[in-house]
């Protein structure tokens, strides 16, 4: 077991002076500490999205440009505008600079670093940001953008951000802001295995965004044609009319029967039991809200509650059942299906339904996400501006249901790419984990680097 820092050594051994250095200071005497104005040129935008005869056009680097990439590049949609040409020299955006969000609604949204790694033609920094171009003699450009993106330097910018309903950074806070960095060959080095995995983050979000590409069309395909006796989808209407009956709802395989949504599941209500009885949430009954559904299938909820509160307070249904939100403004772009794999307790936002005997739940849950675009289009608003279903409306819905077969085989193909996309989403989630504990390790010295004697690749601002 490893000595705490400060604990005296056993009696009999000798203090040596080249190890009195405890483990975890190893190799950091060569960090030093810098205010970041002593690391680059700070410079806060003035420039507005207008267009205004007689000045420059211009590519504007606004503040979501930002915020939402960790790297801009040239494929990043860049805004249309123009600037005097005073604006343009002061804030031109060249490979290698680093860009922060300077205000925001919350102290927990400003701060937030990008850094610049193609040379894009006639780029300018908007409103709403800080330009910081590194000395690149002292700083990697990656490296600092990391820094600046740590956990201590996130925490220093909430704390000196001021305001009441907008919070925002002045432009001493921002040069003030101190970052410890060691030679530059070791910034490079921890630069690019940071790099390395924010590619694998990348790549690992554009194959669960193919995967999804290819199931939101699967999902049009099997719940339109269906599986043939053949085990292969249908041939389109066009191809094959005899194979198709017109119903309600469009075109149907001949041998799906149309029934209304009222006549084939069974709807349940939920409710919120009473929160003065604070004994009845400490249960273990997993209890469904609306941002709890963030996931086709789940088995637990954030809050829990006793089993006689979700029977006096709430309703309890078995696994295997659908949940959908009938209310709220998650509603306004998004419609929330959930496929238990617990017993749960929910919320009066959402109803519970399970398929009669004609109808496989697991077979009405992709159906409703098949479907989801076609559902908001039938929301309402409340009084007080929630949106909301009108419940008749759901009831009228009608679903095409296929033989118990058929069925099967349907869930069978959804099933592949369901677990293909959840799987990368698990890869992803495991990598941002992976992530955050090499940017402690690595942007504080705690795991020490060693730079390679081969020749360094082309930095970002070569």
């Amino acid at each position: 077991m490893r000595s705490p820092p400060g604990r005296s050594k056993p009696s009999g051994m000798r203090h040596h002076g080249s190890c009195r250095r405890f483990w975890w200071s190893w190799g950091m005497s060569e960090w030093k500490s810098y205010a970041l104005a002593e690391l680059a040129v700070i410079r806060v935008s003035n420039v507005d999205k207008k267009s205004n005869a007689g000045e420059s056009p211009v590519l504007l680097c606004n503040y979501m440009d930002a915020y939402s990439n960790d790297y801009v590049t040239e494929d990043v949609e860049f805004m249309e505008a123009t600037a005097t040409a005073v604006e343009i020299e002061k804030f031109k955006i060249g490979k290698g600079d680093v860009l922060i969000t300077k205000d925001s609604e919350t102290p927990y949204d400003i701060g937030i670093p990008s850094v610049v790694i193609d040379e894009i033609e006639g780029l300018v920094c908007g409103y709403h940001l800080a330009l910081i171009k590194p000395r690149v003699d002292l700083v990697d450009p990656v490296f600092l953008s990391k820094q600046l993106a740590s956990y201590e330097t996130a925490s220093y910018f909430s704390r000196v951000a001021a305001g009441s309903t907008r919070y925002g950074l002045s432009n001493g806070a921002i040069s003030r802001t101190m970052l410890r960095a060691p030679l530059l060959d070791k910034q490079r080095k921890i630069a690019r295995i940071l790099q390395t995995i924010d590619q694998a983050i990348e790549k690992t979000e554009a194959l669960i965004d193919k995967y999804q590409q290819i199931k939101t069309g699967l999902m049009h395909d099997l719940f339109t044609r269906g599986i043939g006796p053949d085990g292969q989808l249908r041939p389109p209407r066009e191809e094959a009319p005899e194979l198709y009956h017109e119903t309600p709802i469009g075109w149907v395989p001949k041998e799906w029967v149309t029934k209304p949504l009222s006549e084939t599941c069974e709807w349940y209500s939920g409710g919120t039991p009473s929160k003065s009885q604070e004994v009845w949430w400490r249960g273990n009954v997993p209890w469904l809200s609306p941002k709890d559904m963030k996931r086709f299938e789940l088995s637990d909820t954030y809050h829990h509650v006793t089993r006689i509160a979700a029977l006096q307070g709430s309703r309890i249904v078995p696994e295997n059942t659908v949940f959908i939100v009938v209310r709220g403004m998650i509603l306004a772009h998004s419609f929330p299906v959930v496929l238990s794999q617990n017993e749960f307790a929910f919320n009066q936002d959402i109803k519970a339904l399970i398929g009669c005997k004609s109808l496989g739940n697991r077979f009405l849950a992709y159906w409703l996400v098949a479907n989801a675009n076609s559902f908001l289009k039938k929301t309402t608003e409340s009084t007080h501006g929630t949106k909301r279903f009108d419940l008749k409306d759901l009831y009228q819905i009608k679903i095409g249901v296929p033989s118990a077969t058929e069925q099967d085989e349907i869930v069978l193909r959804m099933n592949i790419f369901e677990c293909m996309v959840q799987s990368e989403i698990k890869r992803k989630g495991k990598l941002k984990i992976q992530k955050i504990a090499l940017m402690h390790d690595l942007l504080t010295g705690k795991v020490p680097v060693r730079v390679d004697t081969v020749a360094e690749p082309e930095a970002v601002n070569a």
